[in-house]
């Protein structure tokens, strides 16, 4: 793969002199930096997170916000039935077992002590309920009372600036400066005015980005998505991958992506599929259903994209519309427009544009019974009135990055780890499989936090030695 980028490699060389010196540098201010940055602070260790943007926020602002984790405290003291191993096999049978296990086993188990953590330090965490996300056999998402990514990354930033981290916003990170040996020694960033800075380290943590805001490396590794809407952070250019090409680190799963089939056009939002699970449904143009969408989300982004238009509707009914009003994207996503009412099915037909006996047909298959010819169940049919919502495909962030060993240190093309060179998150491979399909709801963030506590926790051990 060719990368046309700004990211370098400086071997060789000292930094300039006067270089101030941190024990942990972390480069990303999103959920799986911040993570990093309380678990070391609270041993202790210093640490600075270098944030590209004015304020931190990255692919965990623009999500919902949603955590999937086993075994915490608070899933325990709800009476949820669950376990780690549970929570690993979903991961894996949604992966149809392409995961890499020993990543399943580490972010499982490190997202639980993750949000524990967290929430010791005074984040509140809330478990969804009333519905289960494709793939999940237990309630185990976790979020805060907002329901919204970008509140979730605000009580991040505030916990980890509480436990005294030191985090530094306008910080776009070129350079990586090693010596002959290929430890890292610093890092040279950008600063909002051109002017380059720079800060030595002993440890660096690489939780920056993937590369769904790179076009030229998305159809290059995901020509399905070459012509998608990016619902993604534009940070996500691919620049850890070029560091890691440039140091002959090994790439893995590259073509695994989280795709979105339910994203609002043109207002560009995501809408929850809460409303898939609970009896709603996907229509194209022509007025037909064209797969089961229960499967999930992401696969359902090229489902979506193959349909005339690359548009659907997404359709359901007044129990549902009470249901999606409850997620703070949706409220607003109907704020601007995206919510169409039709009170029969006549009506319904004239807003997709489709003819009425082929849509009629379509609901009337939408009933409870024997599975459909895609494979679905439902519990109940559709009732008018009837609510669309126009939506079309998109690609919201990468799956596949830097190869990790279990301890989130990245992996030489031979296959050994580097002396004090870290990634997780965005920038590493996660537990997606090499697919779009492999995909579990929540995986982003599963990656993130899980991530971030266990190269927190890779990089305490080896300040401490």
């Amino acid at each position: 793969m060719n990368l046309d980028h700004p990211a370098r490699i400086v071997r060789g060389q000292s930094l300039p002199a006067d270089t101030p010196h941190v024990p942990a540098l972390i480069v990303g201010g999103g959920a799986c930096g911040m993570t990093a940055a309380v678990r070391l602070r609270l041993a202790g260790i210093d640490c600075v997170v270098l944030e590209r943007d004015a304020m931190p926020q990255g692919s965990t602002a623009l999500s919902s916000g949603f955590i999937p984790a086993a075994e915490t405290r608070l899933q325990k003291s709800l009476g949820i039935a669950d376990s780690i191993e549970q929570f690993a096999r979903d991961v894996q049978a949604k992966a149809h077992g392409r995961s890499a296990p020993h990543l399943v086993e580490a972010y499982t188990r490190g997202v639980a002590q993750a949000i524990d953590m967290l929430e010791a330090q005074g984040i509140t965490f809330e478990v969804l309920d009333g519905f289960l996300y494709p793939g999940h056999s237990a309630r185990r998402m976790h979020a805060v009372p907002e329901h919204t990514g970008a509140a979730l990354v605000a009580a991040l930033e505030r916990t980890a600036t509480a436990v005294g981290a030191d985090v530094l916003t306008e910080a776009l990170v070129r350079e990586l400066w090693l010596d002959a040996h290929d430890r890292v020694t610093g890092v040279g960033f950008e600063r909002a005015d051109g002017q380059m800075e720079y800060i030595a380290c002993d440890a660096l943590i690489l939780a920056c980005n993937g590369f769904g805001g790179n076009t030229a490396m998305v159809r290059q590794m995901l020509p399905a998505m070459a012509d998608a809407a990016f619902g993604g952070h534009v940070g996500n250019d691919g620049s850890a991958i070029a560091w890691g090409q440039a140091l002959g680190a090994r790439l893995a799963d590259l073509t695994a992506y989280q795709g979105h089939g339910s994203w609002v056009t043109p207002q560009g939002a995501l809408m929850t599929w809460a409303f898939i699970m609970e009896g709603g449904v996907q229509i194209n143009a022509e007025g037909r259903r064209f797969h089961d969408e229960t499967h999930g989300y992401s696969e359902a982004s090229e489902f979506v994209l193959q349909q005339p238009g690359s548009i659907a509707w997404n359709v359901f009914d007044g129990p549902l519309l009470e249901l999606v009003r409850t997620f703070p994207d949706f409220v607003e996503a109907e704020k601007a427009g995206a919510l169409r009412s039709a009170p029969d099915l006549a009506a319904l037909a004239a807003l997709i544009g489709c003819e009425p006996e082929v849509l009629a047909q379509t609901l009337a298959e939408v009933a409870p019974g024997r599975p459909d010819a895609f494979g679905r169940t439902f519990k109940r049919s559709l009732q008018a009135p009837y609510y669309a919502v126009k939506v079309t495909g998109a690609l919201f962030h990468t799956q596949g990055g830097l190869d990790i060993d279990a301890q989130c240190r990245v992996l030489s093309g031979q296959g050994q780890s580097m002396p004090n060179l870290l990634a997780s998150g965005g920038a590493a491979r996660g537990v997606s499989g090499d697919a779009v399909w492999g995909y579990l709801s929540g995986n982003g963030l599963l990656s993130a936090l899980g991530g971030g506590w266990i190269a927190a926790g890779t990089v305490i051990d080896q300040l401490r030695t």
